[in-house]
């Protein structure tokens, strides 16, 4: 049969312009190619900057995860100029950054991964009806429940940073707020609202305590069998549903991930340096490769961009980003045959290649026994990885949601550890020297190299999570993490190709941050987009 070739764009439904080409042959898809539109300039932007530009500027390079963005500029600065961050100021930045996460968990189950389970090809399965009645857009009772009840736990963050999204409360030396006992009453009681509304009743159907009690494969399938209410709660319908429609089947992809680790401890972290970061995040960093089984602590000196297959005029081979100097080209042109086609580079690690970011890759690090004794480890996902067969788009679904919990509790430990009279902030010296921030924003991933000179920004770089999973092929033709992950994926109508969606969106590429056009002679805003 002839190889038929599907461009698709956009593929995701917000958050960036993720454009998607395949070639399929005898219905499955056999080439991929990921595409990243629209250029992402936030080091040019910085390039030249005061040092603390990027608090103000990196949070705005998306609308999701500002406090993600603002984290690794904070810590950034800390490294480079060797401050002191008060334990108070680390359990802050810490829940900003959790609730902004978990109002991300029901917005994107509902409103951009579940609802492709109401498209006409599942017409056939016997959870169809069942599936449009939940998940359909604006309609489906848990997507509006999952939908409402995903602004609650920001306005945590707004109490400490005065607004969500695009706060600049995390400095260097600390926090600029001083949260009362009036605000962490409240925050307490916007907790404990998102988990009454929606994450016990509709997504677990069980108690926490209940759910935390499942460590192996074995256990959730007697969780499944134990009570109704699990089998029917939204994990429960949603674990039949992907079994029943084969989305077990594909969207794997490379089968090696990565974590920086996140959420510094509040007394491990005080006095941060570059080295001593691994060795100091409750969630602990790693690589997993599955082909060896293998786990090692992630260090930002082994990452690297391959700039091959994008558009910019830069050196070959791979790079890391305290070398590297971002030039972008005037002239795009797409030529995905031999050619650049993204503006996404190819980040590599330096022994063990492409990998994938995101909480399936956080999941999979947190079951290894590497890193310290105190550290958090959960060998569920990755007992359910090994005896599944490896990797799905299923899977990573899981991993995601399984996370909600840890996050949950994380959030109720940094509320009981504040010392309200404590300090929230020490001043920092200014002073020349290289930085890196790095966390995990829900998509994965996160990290911010910055080097200041003559105080000024001398070159910021940046690796976002999206950059991981969509980059295009590197210098030696290998795949990207969603590339990779679209090989195989059985395509029933390309008129309609609802399994390229399942997968793409499976990785919840955002690609906002490159979304920023000027002219860089003028400066001149270039256009302006009113949406209704």
């Amino acid at each position: 049969m002839a190889v038929q070739t599907l461009d698709i764009s956009p593929v995701g439904r917000v958050e960036g312009d993720l454009d998607v080409r395949v070639n399929i042959e005898n219905g499955v898809v056999t080439e991929a190619w990921t595409q990243a539109e629209l250029f992402r300039g936030f080091e040019i932007i910085l390039r030249d900057k005061d040092p603390q530009a990027g608090l103000v500027v990196t949070p705005r390079a998306c609308g999701i995860c500002g406090a993600s963005h603002l984290t690794c500029a904070a810590w950034a600065l800390d490294t480079a100029w060797k401050t002191t961050v008060p334990r108070n100021a680390i359990l802050a930045r810490n829940l900003g950054q959790i609730t902004e996460s978990l109002q991300s968990q029901p917005r994107y189950f509902y409103g951009l991964f579940a609802i492709d389970f109401t498209n006409k090809k599942y017409k056939g399965s016997k959870f169809y009806d069942e599936a449009v009645r939940r998940f359909a857009p604006f309609t489906g009772s848990s997507y509006e429940i999952g939908v409402t009840v995903s602004g609650k736990p920001v306005e945590i963050y707004a109490l400490l940073g005065g607004q969500w999204p695009h706060s600049s409360y995390m400095v260097p030396g600390g926090v600029m707020c001083a949260p009362t006992l009036s605000d962490i009453t409240r925050a307490w009681s916007i907790l404990e609202y998102y988990k009454k509304t929606w994450l016990e009743p509709v997504w677990l159907g069980c108690t926490l305590e209940r759910y935390e009690q499942i460590k192996t494969y074995e256990d959730f399938l007697a969780w499944l069998d134990e009570s109704p209410a699990h089998a029917n709660s939204d994990l429960g319908f949603y674990w039949r549903l992907g079994l029943d429609v084969g989305i077990d089947k594909y969207g794997g992809g490379l089968g090696r991930y990565i974590s920086w680790g996140y959420l510094p401890h509040e007394d491990k972290y005080q006095k941060p340096t570059i080295e001593s970061r691994a060795g100091a995040v409750i969630m602990k960093s790693g690589v997993y490769d599955s082909h060896s089984d293998t786990h090692v602590i992630a260090t930002h000196d082994k990452a690297r961009e391959n700039t091959a297959h994008s558009w910019y005029d830069e050196p070959p081979g791979d790079v890391h980003p305290f070398d590297r100097t971002t030039k972008a080209r005037t002239n795009n042109v797409t030529d995905f045959a031999n050619g650049a086609y993204s503006w996404a580079t190819a980040v590599n690690h330096a022994d063990f290649g492409r990998l994938e970011a995101g909480p399936f890759a956080r999941q999979l690090v947190a079951g290894g026994k590497h890193g310290e004794s105190w550290q958090h480890y959960d060998g569920f996902i990755l007992d359910m990885y090994k005896k599944m067969g490896g990797p799905s788009l299923h899977l990573r679904q899981i991993a995601r949601m399984h996370e909600t919990v840890k996050l949950y509790r994380e959030a109720e430990r940094c509320l009981r550890e504040f010392r309200l009279t404590d300090p929230w902030y020490i001043k920092p010296t200014e002073k020349d020297g290289r930085g890196w921030g790095a966390t995990e924003a829900i998509r994965g991933a996160l990290c911010h190299w910055i080097d200041v000179k003559d105080g000024k920004i001398k070159n910021y770089q940046i690796i976002a999570p999206t950059t991981w999973n969509v980059g295009p092929k590197d210098g030696r033709g290998m795949r990207g993490p969603i590339e990779e992950a679209l090989i195989g994926s059985p395509i029933a109508d390309p008129t309609d190709p609802v399994e390229v969606g399942h997968v793409a969106r499976s990785f919840d590429s955002c690609l906002v941050c490159t979304v920023h056009a000027h002219d860089g002679n003028t400066g001149q805003e270039l256009a302006r987009f009113r949406i209704g």
